[in-house]
């Protein structure tokens, strides 16, 4: 409504019906317009202003539907009550059929115009009610619009964040991969081997979660498989050449991941130096999906733990398979039957209550 006194636009070529329309309308509280044809009505729609159209049926050119559809097809046109003399009910079946608001016979005495201005208040409300819903499922798409702008502008800031911590930690593995070849002192080589492999272990979830469409999961057998190729890069001679890998295609949440693949690094590494004493041997890395629980296993055909002993050894690597079994809520345990050495991991899809690990031959 454009003020407290809405307008009428009145339109009838009978001029003694549009001034009864006036003089009644007006003391009801109405500034009333009169247009004398459907030509000249839309001309004074054109201009605005107007709050509701009062429209007649029989008019010289163009008839009150004709009139009508044109108003129905202007942007926020105001409610049209159909006004006519004809007591034709098609017409009237028609008119609000076509969008009118309501429907009314006109007399020649004026007696319907209170039946009017009843149909005009609620052809007032009727369009009040339409344009708060319109509005509002208006402000759910721009509100919807633009949650989806900013969830793809976090998604974008994720990747490049994931992009830019993968680049780093693989700069700082770089940079220990340089240091350990650089150092004359077994002890330290091999410490800092270890750290870089922890290290490359973390940046490959990262470099996962750059290139994958979803940024809260990692594939494992993915992860995995590009893990153990950069455990067999860094690995001397070769060591690592009988490296495999069965894995199922399993998601996890990316904190999981690196729990699981630092894991790996420690008990592969572990079979490395220690397994195999005079040359290199198979060591296998499998992955299987259990019902709701997962099973990791890391196991070698060499001389067993039972023969794996190193002064040297700081126990770090125990240390940090525990630290991450907790994380996982996993049992870590050793399988007997195995000839050499198998280490067997199980825990959930996602968080379950926490198991206390037994960790304490799965890696010195």
């Amino acid at each position: 409504m454009s003020s407290a006194t809405p307008t009428l636009l009145y339109i009838d070529d009978d001029e003694a019906t549009a001034r009864l329309i006036d003089r009644g309308m007006t003391r009801l509280g109405f500034k009333v317009i009169h247009a004398s044809s459907g030509a000249e009505g839309l001309e004074r729609l054109a201009h605005g202003g107007i709050d509701v159209v009062a429209l007649d049926q029989y008019m010289p050119g163009l008839d009150g539907l004709e009139t009508l559809q044109r108003i129905l097809a202007i942007p926020n046109a105001p409610p049209v009550v159909f006004v006519t003399a004809a007591q034709d009910s098609t017409i009237a079946v028609t008119a609000l059929k076509a969008g009118a608001a309501d429907y009314l016979v006109k007399d020649a005495s004026g007696d319907f115009i209170p039946l009017l201005q009843v149909a005009i208040d609620g052809a007032l409300r009727q369009s009040l009610l339409q344009k708060a819903r319109d509005d509002a499922e208006a402000e759910v798409h721009a509100s919807r619009d633009r949650f989806a702008a900013l969830a793809a502008e976090r998604e974008l800031l994720l990747r490049e964040v994931n992009h830019r911590v993968g680049n780093s930690l693989q700069i700082i593995a770089s940079l220990l991969h340089l240091q350990a070849n650089s150092s004359v002192q077994e002890d330290v080589k091999a410490a800092l081997t270890n750290a870089m492999g922890r290290v490359a272990a973390v940046a490959q979830v990262h470099r996962r979660l750059y290139t994958s469409h979803d940024l809260k999961s990692v594939l494992l057998n993915q992860y995995l498989d590009a893990l153990l190729e950069d455990l067999r890069r860094s690995a001397e001679g070769n060591k690592m050449s009988r490296l495999t890998l069965n894995a199922q295609a399993i998601e996890i949440d990316p904190d999981r991941a690196v729990a699981i693949g630092i894991i790996v690094n420690e008990l592969v590494m572990n079979a490395v130096k220690y397994a195999y004493p005079d040359g290199a041997g198979p060591i296998h890395v499998e992955l299987t999906a259990q019902g709701d629980a997962l099973m990791l296993s890391i196991a070698d055909d060499g001389v067993g733990l039972s023969a794996r002993s190193d002064p040297r050894s700081t126990g770090m690597g125990q240390r940090i398979v525990s630290a991450m079994a907790s994380k996982l809520s996993a049992t870590v345990e050793r399988d007997e039957a195995h000839a050499g050495t198998r280490i067997v991991l199980r825990f959930g899809r996602v968080g379950t209550p926490a198991v206390k690990p037994s960790c304490e031959a799965a890696s010195q």
